[in-house]
């Protein structure tokens, strides 16, 4: 009888094999495993993609390096900037996204169980079949296998004429079933926010971080639809002889940057405001404070959903539009800088008097606040259009959009790693590991990133492998060379945080943070169901209202 008690008390999963366990999740549907396996996946694209950037900055580190070869640094350039779009920012935050938002809503589980699977398998098969190009892209030419045409693909660089191999061809078909995933998971993001709401949850009452995943939804459904037409171009440009690229036959190069930057424009604001909304939650939470200005919030979001299709070709300044066009593309950029300053203030109002506690979430999303800021101020700078002609084409715009994509967005999915990692584990990452790892990431960003801006001023140009002694460029790209290494401590010091807190972590409680929306309701981490019984909430803050039932201001938040 004391056998039969012991046995019983294992849990299944426990006593499953190692093989029962991967199959398990392999065909799960349930929202919360899916959401962690785009996260898992992500995150390993993002070492890769580490690594990559890291023998780049090698190759830089001195002038006339000789670390690798010009076909080498062009095939880890396009990689490493595809896969940081594509294979990271991409799945981790739709993942995030797809973890959280049934258990923010009150639902049981997506709209759509079965797409959002297959949207995850998906987003895997794209990848591999990208990286698949590093063994299988030679074909009958024998020339270079990996993609070397940059993650932006300007023809004519992808004709066959300078693309003769299958490099380019991997590039296409993988970024294009990654996009299918995407495009299925952002579907199922719309559907689920709209239509699976809990009982009183009205629009006005869901999460910041929902009304942020509505509309990167939507974009998502916007904008790589254009990517996948142009790549379908492409393809028909390389095999049947369409000509819409080329211009020696009619075609116009021009036409594929244009297509491709009206999806690269909203993609940016696909990678960024997802980390907006982690920052939604998590500075209210550590400010004790509800948020500033709500309903300014939401309105400042879809503001900037439909300025940024709009902005596009303040990427092509320098390929010689008319003076009218640049005016327009330079006013519509200087336009979107308003509902983004709107959030800075908004984040800022809610900081101001609160009873902050700089735990590492906190960390991570107020060094957010100020990495973007500055990010955004050197793309007002760029908006001007005689000196985007003078340093576009140079690293002061690399400078630039990492202190965007990896300042704002990175920091921002570390910030909502740190702060939900414990509902979806039960554990806690280590506080002491987590302040190791901001502080090496914050200065190993700053010393990569912020000399780039002097050495383009100074007249570096950007996509090169090497540049000449005796131009002033040495100490700079040093510098960013050893910012480099802080970066991949902080990355160790992140992955040993996750398995040592995963072995024996400190047990985190259902709401650690004494937080207040619902997916704190449930246990840590929560049953496949969610919930036991489909909850009802009365404002923003559901979880206040159940502590201070007499409050008068719990309700506050809604008229703010």
């Amino acid at each position: 009888m004391t056998t039969v008690d012991q046995t019983t008390a294992v849990p299944d999963e426990v006593r499953r094999t190692f093989g029962a366990r991967v199959h398990a999740w392999v065909v799960s549907v349930d929202h919360k495993r899916l959401g962690m396996m785009y996260v898992g996946f992500g995150l390993c694209f993002f070492i890769v993609g580490g690594i990559e950037a890291a023998l780049m900055r090698a190759q830089l580190a001195q002038a006339a390096g000789k670390i690798v070869d010009p076909a080498t640094f062009n095939q880890l350039f396009t990689m490493h900037g595809t896969t940081m779009v594509f294979l990271v920012g991409m799945p981790i935050l739709l993942g995030m996204g797809n973890y959280l938002i049934p258990l923010m809503v009150g639902a049981r589980d997506m709209a759509f169980p079965r797409l959002n699977a297959f949207g995850l398998w998906l987003f895997v098969f794209g990848a591999g079949l990208l990286y698949y190009s590093y063994i299988g892209a030679q074909g009958l030419y024998g020339t270079s296998a990996a993609p070397d045409v940059g993650w932006f693909a300007y023809a004519p660089l992808t004709s066959k004429t300078f693309s003769p191999g299958n490099s380019t061809d991997y590039w296409i078909l993988g970024i294009m079933v990654s996009g299918f995933g995407s495009i299925t998971t952002a579907i199922n993001l719309v559907a689920t926010i709209l239509v699976m709401r809990c009982p009183g949850m009205t629009l006005m009452r869901m999460p910041l971080l929902c009304w942020m995943m509505l509309i990167v939804g939507m974009l998502v459904i916007l904008a790589i639809p254009v990517l996948t037409g142009a790549q379908a171009m492409l393809l028909l440009d390389r095999f049947l002889g369409a000509h819409f690229f080329d211009t020696q036959n009619g075609g116009s190069a021009l036409l594929w940057q244009h297509l491709f930057w009206f999806f690269g424009h909203p993609e940016v604001y696909i990678l960024v405001l997802p980390a907006f909304g982690f920052l939604n939650e998590v500075i209210p939470v550590f400010s004790r404070k509800v948020i500033f200005g709500y309903s300014l919030m939401v309105a400042a979001t879809v503001a900037i959903a439909f300025i940024s299709v709009s902005v596009w070709a303040h990427h092509m300044f320098s390929v010689g539009m008319s003076p009218e066009i640049n005016s327009f593309f330079a006013a519509t950029t200087f336009l979107i800088a308003i509902p983004t300053g709107i959030k800075i203030f908004t984040w800022m109002g809610t900081m101001i008097g609160g009873k902050i506690r700089f735990e590492t979430p906190m960390l991570c999303a107020t060094a957010f606040i100020g990495l973007f800021t500055f990010g955004g101020l050197t793309g007002i700078m760029l908006a001007v259009v005689p000196f985007d002609w003078q340093l576009g084409d140079s690293y002061f715009v690399v400078g630039h959009f990492h202190y965007v994509l990896f300042g704002g967005t990175v920091f921002g999915i570390f910030s909502g790693i740190f702060y939900w990692f414990p509902k979806a584990t039960g554990r806690l990452l280590s506080e002491t590991l987590g302040k190791w790892f901001f502080w090496f990431l914050l200065v190993g960003f700053n010393l990569t990133f912020f000399p780039m801006h002097i050495s383009g001023i100074l007249g570096m140009p950007r996509r090169i492998y090497m540049y000449q002694p005796d131009r002033g460029l040495e100490i700079w790209n040093l510098l960013s060379s050893i910012g480099v290494i802080f970066q991949g401590v902080a990355v160790a010091l992140f992955v040993w945080n996750v398995i040592r807190s995963l072995r024996n972590g400190k047990p985190a409680g259902n709401n650690p943070w004494n937080a207040w929306t619902l997916e704190w309701a449930t246990s840590s981490p929560p049953p496949d169901w969610n919930f036991d019984q489909v909850p009802t909430v009365g404002s923003a803050r559901p979880l206040w209202d159940q502590q201070n039932p007499q409050d008068p201001d719990s309700r506050h938040e809604e008229h703010l």
